[in-house]
């Protein structure tokens, strides 16, 4: 599957970072992870660090799928309302799950520092502002439920905002101290070559074709001939899980982002802030560490590739449109737009476990927009699960639930 399109920003900035070699010997190792995007990159961190022998591998180039095309907005909250995940799964797992994601942000703030990171990771606070007169009841609902769960958030009304941050067509918001953002295809690279040195083996154009599991072991074939004979096997293949489990458990949804040229000044202003709204889909707008501004959204369900590709230039014109409603008077001149696909679950959580159809495995499957956050709660996960115990947050994030 093609998971982006045309020009993704951080793929053409950063060039070919590093080489891997495709695997042509048979290997054992305590754990294959299968994927090396950044889930693939942050659980092979974590299971380097506990000690274990570890093979990463990629049917593709490192980082080359869905992590060249994310924007990368790191946020604790999942894309469900704090108010209505607590309709669905009790008020205690929801505020689990948005607390998860709030401490996420500090940890993956540390993993960069640890591996001497260069990709930009900035913390942030995070506007969310009503798109509409009708959402600012609700979005007041979430404002209260946020509160009460002990999150730092204040409320601001619309001349707030256009005080504090000149940004008009608003409602009113929701103003969080706790978000961030990174350039997350150069931190893979990073963690990986951090992790090579350590003792990590990473093999890019290798896929997995079939696995005979054992009692003991799993037997991994690869495209190459080769085979990994594993002790488990965790599995950070994101959407793509779709082909490999029978239930159906993801809805693939297209966004598109487009980039501006470089402008210090306008960048400089909102460089500590991420802004999302209440639309359906929402937009989100960031800066990037050089100095230019992104606006993504627009979403479509996946159909194909072409389909989805044919829609840029009319996406590019209504992000830039959406740009200019809430920033008049700002010029956006587009340099980059693409389009990339990810995975939507109706609850907005992740799928992180064990699946009955697949022994000594584990799936990190971060999905939507909290993609990147839920994975680093994945590599507490998947520690716990090497030692037999349980995450406080294995139910709410389990196949089946």
């Amino acid at each position: 599957m093609n998971l982006k399109s045309n020009e993704p920003f951080w793929l053409l900035k950063n060039g070919i970072m590093k080489s891997y070699p495709s695997l042509r010997e048979n290997l054992d190792c305590d754990i294959l992870v299968i994927g090396g995007g950044i889930t693939g990159s942050l659980i092979a961190h974590q299971c380097v660090k506990d000690g274990l022998k570890t093979i990463l591998i990629d049917k593709r180039e490192i980082a080359n799928g869905s992590s060249s095309a994310t924007t990368a907005m790191l946020q604790y909250e999942v894309d469900k309302p704090l108010y209505q995940l607590n309709e669905i799964i009790g008020a205690k797992g929801a505020e689990k799950c948005f607390w998860a994601c709030h401490d996420a942000i500090d940890k993956l703030e540390q993993v960069c520092k640890d591996v001497n990171s260069k990709a930009g990771f900035r913390k942030k606070k995070s506007l969310y502002f009503a798109a509409r007169k009708k959402d600012v009841s609700w979005l007041q609902k979430e404002y209260q439920s946020r509160k009460q769960a002990g999150f730092d958030v204040s409320w601001l009304d619309a001349q707030d905002i256009i005080k504090k941050y000149d940004l008009e067509h608003t409602y009113g918001g929701i103003l969080s101290t706790q978000g961030a953002s990174v350039d997350a295809f150069m931190l893979v690279h990073e963690i990986l070559d951090f992790n090579v040195k350590k003792g990590l083996q990473v093999f890019d154009k290798t896929a997995l074709q079939t696995v005979k599991y054992g009692k003991k072991y799993n037997e991994c074939t690869l495209s190459t001939g080769a085979t990994i004979r594993a002790k488990k096997n965790i599995y950070c293949v994101g959407y793509e899980s779709q082909s490999m489990v029978k239930e159906k458990f993801v809805n693939l949804i297209s966004t598109y982002a487009v980039v501006s040229e470089i402008d210090e000044q306008i960048a400089n202003k909102y460089k500590d802030l991420l802004i999302w709204n209440t639309a359906d889909p929402y937009i989100y707008i960031r800066t990037t560490d050089d100095h230019r501004m992104l606006i993504g959204g627009e979403d479509e369900k996946f159909r194909d590739p072409a389909r989805r590709d044919a829609l840029l230039n009319k996406k590019e014109i209504k992000l830039v449109k959406s740009y200019h409603r809430i920033k008049p008077k700002t010029d956006f001149n587009v340099d980059f737009v693409w389009a990339g696909t990810f995975g939507e679950t109706k609850d907005s959580l992740p799928y992180i476990g064990e699946h009955k159809d697949f022994p000594h495995s584990y799936f990190v499957l971060g999905f939507g927009g909290n993609g990147i956050t839920f994975s680093v709660t994945g590599m507490e996960m998947v520690s716990l699960w090497m030692e037999g115990k349980q995450h406080p947050l294995s139910r709410y994030f389990a196949f089946g639930r």
